[in-house]
């Protein structure tokens, strides 16, 4: 018998019909004798209209309000799926974040979870039942619901299997597992069967839509094995042999594998959600760099690429990139708090670009593959306006129109587009 933790996202519960699925592949797993804790998120769009509400109401909703909210998208959810499972004969409790004690800090609408009683869930469990938790939020110290910030239900799903030791974290959703890149961009994408979660947490935070970033933070801290798996892949029968952990959507790992070296990158990431921000004529002293992020970070902005100019005549020009959402509020920063007291020549903003990455453990044993990216874009007429790396990645920003043949020029220079799925590189 294994205890399972599934997470169902909004796709996976987006109609009645939908809610049933769910509640018979329960059953199954239910039914092999496992254990199984279920997250789900709020139903297809409803997290967007309760949204579009609050800003009909307000453009800046007060955050302890707004996640009171927006929070009770999920319990609808738990409400019903419970009484799906109940009607399959199988006993089931629903709880929201704050019934199961999932206690947060105070920080509203990107609340971090500090802690989670489980006595609840193994009580329900002992008995025989299903437990169907609400994703997504938890509860402060006061008692005030909080949120997790878009896309938490994930790392509500991982918490909770750190917190039961569970034996596998699977989560639920629209794609059958992790891909080289989007499918939707390059119909040659091909599903990876395993990657670590190092390669995972590059790629969530480089945009890669299938998993929250701190969701693998969290499974990796605490070795979590997680799996991607598509909700509306029927061919699962609620075993959990070697046979069914082997083959069924992806596995994310702390394994980096035997064939390292022919993994020279695993995937290729990008990111629409990217503004760029060019603060000019900066005088080049110390502490310059301090003086203009320190009011960015303490507006609760957060920085990627970060790209300082060689000085001329004394001046220089800096520049770094922002979630496209807070560009505005990054710009008002600079021109309220920071221009002035600088001394710099203007503030630009600029939203028309994108992120691409590409990603894998590979890179350690390799050289030449950031020469290979640039290569690749020049042949192209593919300009790049930053850059980044780390270990085991190499970022680009470029103009959001050419993302398209950006990716699909890379996947197959990088040989991602092979049958046998190994990214051989000439020459690397």
């Amino acid at each position: 018998m294994a205890l399972i933790v599934q997470k169902y996202g909004g796709t996976s519960m987006g109609s009645i019909d939908r809610i049933k699925n769910v509640a018979k592949r329960v059953k199954r797993w239910h039914e092999n004798g496992h254990q199984i804790v279920v997250v789900v998120s709020a139903m297809s769009g409803e997290t967007n209209r309760l949204i579009d509400l609050a800003r009909q109401i307000s453009s800046q909703p007060d955050p302890r309000e707004y996640d009171q909210m927006v929070s009770t998208g999920e319990q609808v959810s738990i409400s019903l799926l419970a009484m799906a499972i109940k009607d399959l004969g199988i006993g089931a409790r629903s709880f929201t974040g704050g019934q199961v004690a999932i206690k947060t800090d105070t920080s509203f609408n990107k609340a971090r979870i500090q802690s989670i009683d489980d006595q609840k869930i193994r009580a329900q469990l002992d008995a025989g039942n299903v437990v169907i938790v609400a994703g997504f939020q938890g509860v402060d110290e006061e008692g005030n619901i909080t949120t997790l910030g878009r896309g938490g239900s994930d790392t509500t799903g991982v918490a909770l299997a750190a917190a039961l030791g569970a034996d596998e974290c699977q989560i639920y959703t629209d794609v059958d597992g992790v891909y080289t890149t989007d499918p939707r961009v390059t119909p040659k994408a091909k599903k990876l069967s395993k990657i670590t979660f190092e390669e995972m947490l590059e790629m969530a935070s480089l945009g890669s839509k299938v998993l929250q970033i701190r969701s693998v933070e969290f499974a990796g801290k605490y070795q979590v094995p997680l799996r991607v798996l598509s909700s509306f892949d029927e061919s699962n029968d609620g075993s959990f042999d070697e046979h069914f952990k082997q083959n069924v959507g992806t596995l994310i790992t702390i394994d980096e594998g035997d064939n390292m070296e022919q993994a020279i990158i695993s995937g290729i990431a990008f990111n629409r959600d990217e503004a760029k921000v060019v603060v000019r004529g900066v005088p080049d002293h110390p502490g310059i760099a301090s003086a203009i992020l320190s009011p960015i970070g303490n507006a609760n902005i957060e920085v990627d690429m970060i790209v300082q100019n060689i000085s001329t005549n004394g001046t220089t020009d800096f520049s770094f990139t922002v979630n496209r959402p807070d560009l505005d509020k990054a710009l008002a920063v600079l021109n309220n708090e920071v221009k002035d007291e600088i001394n710099a020549k203007e503030v630009i903003g600029n939203d028309n670009v994108v992120k691409i990455s590409l990603v894998g453990v590979g890179m350690r044993s390799h050289a030449g593959v950031a020469s290979l990216m640039f290569q690749t874009l020049a042949e192209n007429n593919i300009n790049i306006q930053m850059i980044s790396t780390s270990e085991i990645k190499v970022s680009v920003l470029i103009q959001e129109q050419h993302l398209e043949k950006a990716v699909k020029f890379l996947h197959t220079a990088f040989g991602l587009d092979r049958q046998d799925g190994a990214s051989k590189v000439a020459g690397v």
